[in-house]
């Protein structure tokens, strides 16, 4: 057995704080949800670049670290042109009326982009992407800005669309790269300054139905997403019915979609989802970003929003920003939180960093959740993997030492403390 914890001050440690006396008792029983795809991140310009920029050895020691023993991520997000993290906007044909993508080209993404998800390969060989546009080109928007704008929803327009996806899929084969899922916009409810397209629940379940589903075939899976409510707030006042549940009542879609992803308020929709298509395979999209400060208490907060998605049948996590530089803001002026940040040749891991570590180091590819009850149980996710070992991910969210029991041992966990415990 092993035990390793993370406090604000000490990380990453082999503990062995054993207690005579019992404690919350933590209760493990049957299997909750599905086999896991993974954790990983979403690997964007802006990221990539900044690690692009450490010596070689500092850098093989990041892809080393995220992608081989140390985290194995295995299930990463790509953007279909630019994200908010990109360094420019940006989209992958430009050339107004070219309904047939003759200009169609990834030339952009060899920059950075595809030369780290190669040297994540290299480590994780069975590494797997899925891909989300945050807006279609410009000329096939109005208004004909990244930012702001629906599509227009002629035919033509929307044959093209379909058909730059395929382009897309394609260009990043002959890469080696394999894009494994298609969810066909990011926040699709989201009218945002960085590159985003509103679609009506309508609009998207016929841009799906009658366009990519026939374009696509089964080159790829198709999945509802990313879906970013219901939330509060003035752009994010949706529903289930109005969206996902519309969608399902078209055959079409739901004869064919594979998941929903869902991200920020959407982590309210995923209870919809799960009562309602449990078919459907769900996962977390997007880490909930921060605001650049990399504290602890963030990190914390990471853990419960990642507890709640697996809770409710999520097969991944997926964090948001791999790296940043100093600044930890984007292009357009936000500050995020990132896995690590980079300054010159040095390289900070930051808490949540640590939070992720505690999943991703023990708990695999293809780990199911077991169920748990008792007065920790919302702060402890319990895994087992394909090796029929269980792992058991704890954290103590208090200020004080809190004694759990499990299976007749007595741990002590540090106050504010991660734990990954092979029980």
């Amino acid at each position: 057995m092993s035990w390793i914890v993370s406090t604000e001050d000490k990380r990453w440690t082999e503990c062995d704080n054993y207690s005579e006396s019992k404690g919350e008792e933590i209760i493990i029983g049957e299997e909750r949800g599905k086999p896991l795809f993974g954790f990983g991140t979403c690997m964007s310009e802006v990221g990539c670049k900044v690690i692009n920029e450490l010596s070689e050895e500092k850098k093989n020691a990041v892809y080393d670290d995220l992608f081989g023993e140390g985290f194995g991520f295995d299930y990463c997000r790509l953007s279909v042109g630019a994200n908010d993290f990109a360094l420019g906007w940006y989209s992958y044909n430009e050339t107004e009326g070219d309904y047939a993508m003759e200009h169609f080209s990834i030339d952009r993404d060899k920059r950075y982009i595809i030369p780290a998800v190669k040297k994540a390969m290299e480590r994780s060989h069975e590494l797997r992407f899925f891909a989300s546009p945050w807006s279609p080109p410009t000329w096939m928007k109005l208004p004909p800005v990244y930012n702001y704008g629906k599509m227009v929803m002629t035919d033509e327009n929307l044959r093209a669309y379909a058909l730059y996806f395929k382009k897309f899929i394609e260009a990043y084969r002959n890469e080696g790269i394999n894009i494994a899922q298609l969810h066909p916009q990011n926040e699709i409810h989201a009218d945002q300054k960085f590159p985003s397209c509103v679609w009506s629940g309508e609009d998207f379940a016929r841009f799906i139905a009658d366009y990519l589903i026939p374009e696509l075939g089964d080159m790829v899976d198709i999945w509802y997403g990313t879906v970013n409510g219901p939330s509060d707030g003035p752009h994010l006042k949706v529903r289930h019915n109005k969206f996902l549940n519309l969608a399902m009542q078209n055959e079409v879609i739901r004869n064919n979609i594979k998941g929903v992803s869902y991200q920020w308020g959407g982590k309210i929709g995923l209870l919809n989802c799960e009562e309602d298509y449990p078919q459907l395979d769900t996962i977390n999209s997007e880490w909930e970003c921060g605001e650049g400060k990399n504290t602890w208490d963030y990190a914390m907060y990471g853990f419960e929003m990642w507890r709640h998605y697996f809770a409710h049948g999520s097969r991944a996590c997926v964090y948001w920003n791999i790296a940043l530089d100093r600044r930890q803001e984007s292009t357009w002026g936000w500050g995020q939180n990132s896995l690590m940040t980079i300054d010159g040749d040095n390289v900070t891991y930051n808490p949540d960093y640590y939070m992720v570590k505690h999943f991703a180091n023990k708990v695999h590819k293809g780990a199911v959740m077991l169920k748990t009850r008792g007065g920790m149980s919302s702060n402890t996710c319990v895994f087992r993997n394909t090796d029929g070992s269980r792992v058991a991910v704890i954290m103590n969210p208090f200020e004080f030492e809190k004694t759990v029991t499990i299976e007749d041992k007595n741990y002590i966990l540090k106050p504010k403390s991660f734990n990954t415990i092979v029980l």
